[in-house]
C-alpha cells in the first residue's frame, strides 16, 4: 500500500463524519446506528437518501448540497476513494452527508426498517455475464435486501454506461411489475437529464468523453413484493 492510502487511511479514521464499522458487524450482528440514524447522526427528521457504491462520493455531495433538508449516506467498501468525498463534505461544512464504510451484502445490519426514503446506483460495477447476474446491485437478491429498510414504494436510480445491466435492470423490474417512473437508454439525447440528473460523476466523465452513452431507470419498489429472478425462470421453462 503506497505512502498517499496509507495517509489516507489514517486520516479518514479521524473524520467524525465517516463511520467505519467493526468486524464483527460482517457476522450478522446489528450495527448501533440502525434504526437510529436521525436522532444519533444527523439530529433531525428529514429523509435518508443512500448512494449505494458510491465510489469518491460526488453524487452524495452534490445531492447533500443541493438538498439541504434531506440527508445523504454513501456506502462503499473502498475507503481510499470515499475519502475524497469525505473530506469534500469537511471542507464544504455539510451537516447532511457522512459517509459508511461497508460491504452492500452487510447493509441489512446499519438500516432499521422503513429507515431509508431513497437508493440511488450510481455506476456500480456490472459484473459482466450471466454467471454473475446474482452481483448486480439491483439483481433480486438485493432488492429484496432493500425492501427491509426502504419505505415502501420507495424510489431505486440506478445510472450506468453499461448496457448489459440497464437490459437486465429493465427485465427484473418489468417481470416484477416494478413502478417504472423513468427509463432511457441515452440520457443526454433524450434531454431526461434533469437537475437531479446532471450530476456527472468521475467515471461518468470519463465514459462520456470515450463516446459512451448513459442509461437511466428509477422505479418504486414495493416492500410488500418478493422479487423474483424472472430471467432465470424464463430460461428455466
Amino acid at each position: 500500500m503506497g505512502k498517499n492510502k496509507l495517509a489516507r487511511w489514517e486520516e479518514m479514521a479521524t473524520f467524525p463524519n465517516v463511520i467505519q464499522p467493526a468486524e464483527e458487524i460482517r457476522f450478522g450482528k446489528d450495527h448501533p446506528l440502525k434504526g437510529n440514524w436521525k436522532t444519533d447522526i444527523f439530529r433531525n427528521g428529514n429523509p435518508v437518501n443512500l448512494e449505494l457504491a458510491c465510489g469518491k462520493g460526488e453524487y452524495t455531495i452534490a445531492l447533500a448540497e443541493r438538498y439541504p433538508d434531506r440527508n445523504y449516506i454513501g456506502v462503499d467498501i473502498k475507503g481510499a476513494r470515499m475519502w475524497r468525498g469525505a473530506k469534500t463534505a469537511r471542507e464544504r461544512d455539510l451537516q447532511n452527508v457522512v459517509f459508511l464504510r461497508t460491504r452492500i451484502e452487510f447493509i441489512r445490519s446499519f438500516f432499521g426498517e422503513d429507515e431509508v426514503d431513497e437508493i440511488w446506483i450510481t455506476f456500480p460495477d456490472p459484473h459482466p455475464g450471466r454467471r454473475n447476474s446474482n452481483k448486480r446491485l439491483t439483481s433480486p437478491w438485493f432488492l429484496n435486501l432493500y425492501r427491509y429498510f426502504l419505505k415502501n414504494n420507495g424510489i431505486i436510480h440506478l445510472k450506468t454506461d453499461n448496457d448489459e445491466l440497464f437490459r437486465y435492470t429493465c427485465s427484473i423490474v418489468k417481470g416484477n411489475d416494478l413502478g417504472i417512473i423513468s427509463a432511457t437508454d441515452n440520457l443526454y439525447a433524450d434531454n431526461l437529464a434533469a437537475e437531479i440528473l446532471s450530476v456527472r460523476t468521475y467515471y461518468e466523465n470519463i465514459f462520456l468523453n470515450e463516446g459512451s452513452t448513459i442509461s437511466y431507470i428509477s422505479f418504486t419498489l414495493n416492500k410488500n413484493k418478493n422479487i423474483e429472478d424472472v430471467i432465470q425462470q424464463q430460461k428455466g421453462q
